[in-house]
């Protein structure tokens, strides 16, 4: 995998993690949307102001890529996310099957959309992931 999306990898789920909404504006195109694990659709700036006055909070964030294809200026993302995480006070703890959708432009790599999906059991580490 090109080291530009592993690292773009990197620093979207250090950003998340923290609850960096500066950090994230920086890493989401402007028409970026987001689907959440229960189908909801939200925009950009919904997406952002989830970390405003902490209604989002991460104890711990995980992203482990299991595949990543490019095309051009396009790539797709295929992984896990665990998280350890409190929304408006209630707990929102899982492990979701991510797909993202990664765009090169003036900037540099961004995330397009994403879309989450539960899992019902953590993936086992030493299990390897199929296709």
């Amino acid at each position: 995998m090109d080291e530009e999306l592993r690292e773009f990898g990197r620093r979207w789920a250090e950003a998340e993690r923290r609850g960096d909404a500066a950090a994230l504006d920086r890493l989401l195109t402007e028409d970026f949307h987001g689907v959440g694990p229960r189908g909801f659709v939200i925009g950009r700036d919904e997406w952002l102001e989830r970390y405003s006055d902490d209604w989002l909070i991460h104890d711990s964030f995980d992203w482990r890529p299991v595949q990543v294809r490019r095309y051009g200026d396009a790539a797709v993302a295929n992984g896990v996310q665990s998280q350890q995480s409190t929304y408006d006070g209630r707990d929102v703890d899982g492990h979701f099957r991510v797909t993202q959708l990664l765009v090169h432009d003036a900037y540099g790599w961004r995330l397009a959309c994403i879309h989450l999906s539960p899992i019902a059991e953590p993936p086992r580490v030493d299990q390897p992931e199929h296709a």
